[in-house]
């Protein structure tokens, strides 16, 4: 078997989860990862794997078949995505949803023109709810889908937390409102404001001497992630951090309620949830399975930037479309 030659670029949360999970697939090989930091200050559990500074990797095109973007959706990846995208094949899960169809045409410009193939937003959510919101809709034309994350850390917005002055760590839980998913279940289609639907709780470490008051407004204010949402902020001690936020859990569900029949007689509900120990190592894995495609899709010279929705199931499958068509099927 060609082992698929996978780079990182990143070794937070999410970079480390997708050295784990390449151990996990037999027909893949972790090459090296790329960051920023001194790269003797990195140490990997692959034992042929090595670290690199991300300067570096311009030299390693040719060895490397997939490179994994694992940096954060509000400062790393605008830049990065397409600027890798022009050197590799790549998969990442930009997560910002508002500004997904411009990161797409500045993704998908860049490959094109390096005749590379690039999978953006490819986690599970955007990513695998965002099929299971396509599926419900296609199928129950009449009718409405709603999400709910939660309750679970939302890296996107840990991280976007993070970036700003003064803020030492952070986590950030997604809470989703019950009365809400209780409505929808029971058939009713209501209009909900993101407001309605989820309650956003923040638990940040300050640097000492920040200013308190305006760390808590720029988090409520920020657009696309916080600013039309309750958003609850704590200031807590380095060490109530590591004690009692130290996991990464999440989840979600969709939820799609649509209505048949000549005189909308028959109800129908589609759900589809996911509950996860490790956020970063779930996400991880479907990168993963993308990164298969986009390896696969670029040997038969389909290139650019592709999305969830313009890939086959079959091409995230380790295992052939026969086997896959006698067990799965």
């Amino acid at each position: 078997m060609n082992k698929i030659r996978i780079g990182i670029l990143g070794y937070g949360n999410l970079g480390r989860g997708v050295e784990q999970g390449i151990l996990q697939n037999k027909d893949m090989e972790l090459v090296g990862v790329f960051t920023r930091r001194n790269p003797i200050d990195i140490q990997l559990t692959t034992k042929d794997a090595k670290a690199y500074h991300i300067k570096d990797a311009k030299e390693m095109t040719d060895i490397i078949d997939v490179m994994i973007l694992c940096g954060g959706s509000k400062s790393d990846l605008p830049t990065q995505g397409p600027e890798f995208a022009g050197l590799f094949n790549t998969v990442d899960g930009f997560d910002t949803h508002a500004n997904i169809p411009q990161y797409y045409d500045a993704v998908n410009d860049s490959a094109l023109k390096a005749k590379k193939t690039a999978v953006i937003a490819s986690g599970w959510d955007p990513g695998m709810f965002s099929l299971n919101r396509l599926y419900a809709e296609a199928i129950l034309p009449k009718g409405k889908g709603y999400t709910f994350w939660g309750k679970g850390v939302s890296q996107g917005h840990s991280d976007a937390i993070r970036r700003i002055e003064g803020v030492a760590d952070a986590k950030q839980y997604t809470i989703p409102i019950e009365e809400a998913m209780d409505r929808v279940r029971k058939g009713e289609l209501p209009d909900f404001t993101p407001r309605q639907k989820h309650l956003r709780e923040c638990f940040v470490v300050a640097e000492d001497g920040a200013d308190l008051n305006r760390i808590e407004n720029e988090i409520k204010s920020m657009p696309n992630y916080f600013s039309d949402y309750d958003t609850i902020v704590h200031f807590i001690s380095k060490e109530e951090l590591e004690k009692n936020h130290s996991k990464m859990p999440h989840g979600g569900v969709v939820i799609h309620s649509g209505k048949t029949g000549f005189n909308d007689e028959n109800n129908h509900l589609i759900e589809y949830s996911i509950k996860l120990d490790a956020n970063p190592d779930f996400t991880a894995n479907v990168l993963l399975a993308y990164a298969r495609a986009v390896y696969r899709l670029n040997k038969e010279g389909i290139y650019g930037a592709k999305t969830v929705f313009d890939i086959a199931p079959a091409y995230l499958s380790i295992k052939s479309n026969e086997e896959l068509r006698r067990t799965l099927l």
